[in-house]
């Protein structure tokens, strides 16, 4: 018989995935699925990010490059930094990774252990606490509240860390909420964490660009009194439309950052090389494609903010940044993951419930609106008539 190590019994996943299976399935039957589960957008790659790529090979960058990424596009993350928010990052902090799930990864390693605890947002990204588990670490939910805006509370977070706290993420704007932190609230929880010096910070900013209402994007970079314990999650998968080109990066304290390239060496040795240059080719070249993306995501949020009102017993927030709503639909009589998996296998729309997202998630669904205009509109019909004529189970 065969032993794997107990710490893989505590590892958990992503139930998005789940969903895309099943309703992949469900549509590989004849069955006419409208996906509004899966969080990615709904466009290709822009056409000059893709020739990039294709150049890189036909000019035979075939081999392994450096473990943190080739220069030039380190090089060219720091200058992206410099041009939107007025930031110094080092070229020599910027390592670049496959996904950005393989900076939380490498920063829950890095912290996590028996005896510590790891401070995530819940309802969160459902990775953070599924890695915290796997090190063996004490999961502490930051409670992100519908009251707040699905903002969290710097004050309530800090209510939170003890002597065993060892890291605080932070994920802003918000996966699943679509919620935004204001500035004033990050001012005081940067300021706060002024009594925990022994506690680094990992700030999720992968949606960092998709934000709507005029609101602008608060990076936690523009903290000099954290950057010494600051560790930034970005990359190119949202922003870009390149999910599956599994780019990402990080930018790293400096008393930390061969650690991270240790991990990288232990593990996927470098990220692909066409793919720097497609993610160089992303940076440096024009942003048109990127600001009609968000401009379309910003469209399809107001139809789903409005039609998921118009629902029975559903009121939804209307989210201030990525591409989600997370609409409540506690006074619909219906759980949240019974609701979901009613709706993908009777009346055809995916969505995820909201307890895959952590312990506060129950009472509440998550929406993609990274899928047509036309599509959204079909799903919400098809939502109001389930929930019209189906009763809770």
């Amino acid at each position: 018989m065969l032993h794997i190590v107990n710490s893989f019994s505590r590892m958990g996943e992503e139930n998005a995935f789940a969903v895309l299976a099943r309703a992949t399935e469900l549509q590989r039957q004849g069955k006419d699925i409208i996906n509004l589960g899966i969080g990615q957008p709904d466009f290709q790659t822009p056409e000059h990010i893709v020739e990039a790529a294709i150049k890189a090979l036909r000019d035979g960058h075939h081999g392994y490059t450096p473990a943190t990424g080739i220069l030039p596009l380190r090089e060219a993350v720091a200058a992206d930094l410099h041009k939107r928010f007025n930031v110094d990052v080092s070229p020599d902090l910027v390592m670049i990774v496959p996904g950005g799930k393989v900076t939380m990864h490498m920063a829950i390693l890095m912290f996590g252990e028996p005896g510590v605890d790891i401070l995530y947002p819940d309802p969160g990204f459902p990775i953070y606490r599924s890695m915290i588990e796997f090190t063996g670490a004490n999961p502490i939910p930051v409670p992100i509240r519908e009251e707040n805006g699905f903002a969290f509370s710097a004050e309530e977070t800090l209510s939170l860390i003890t002597p065993k706290t060892r890291l605080l993420i932070i994920n802003s704007p918000a996966n699943p909420t679509g919620g935004v932190t204001p500035k004033s609230e990050i001012d005081k929880l940067v300021k706060g964490l002024a009594a925990f010096p022994d506690v680094a910070i990992m700030s999720d900013e992968i949606y960092g660009q998709m934000t709507y209402d005029g609101l602008q994007h608060q990076t936690l970079l523009a903290y000099p009194e954290i950057r010494d314990r600051l560790i930034l999650l970005d990359g190119w998968s949202k922003t870009y439309a390149m999910t599956g080109w599994r780019m990402g990066y990080a930018i790293w304290p400096q008393k930390l950052y061969d650690a991270a390239r240790k991990l990288a060496v232990n593990s996927y040795s470098c990220v692909n090389a066409s793919a720097q240059f497609a993610g160089l080719a992303a940076l440096t070249g024009p942003q048109d494609a990127v600001h009609a993306m968000v401009a379309e995501f910003d469209r399809r949020r107001k139809i789903v903010v409005e039609g998921l009102n118009a629902l029975p017993g559903v009121r939804a927030a209307t989210p201030k940044g990525a591409f989600y709503a997370f609409p409540n639909i506690a006074a619909t009589g219906w759980k949240a993951k019974p609701l979901a998996s009613a709706l993908l296998e009777e009346a055809g729309v995916a969505t995820i419930g909201g307890p895959d997202f952590g312990v506060h998630g129950e009472g509440y669904i998550r929406l993609s609106y990274a899928n047509s205009a036309e599509n959204i509109q079909k799903a919400l019909g098809r939502m109001n008539e389930f929930l019209v004529t189906r009763k809770p189970d």
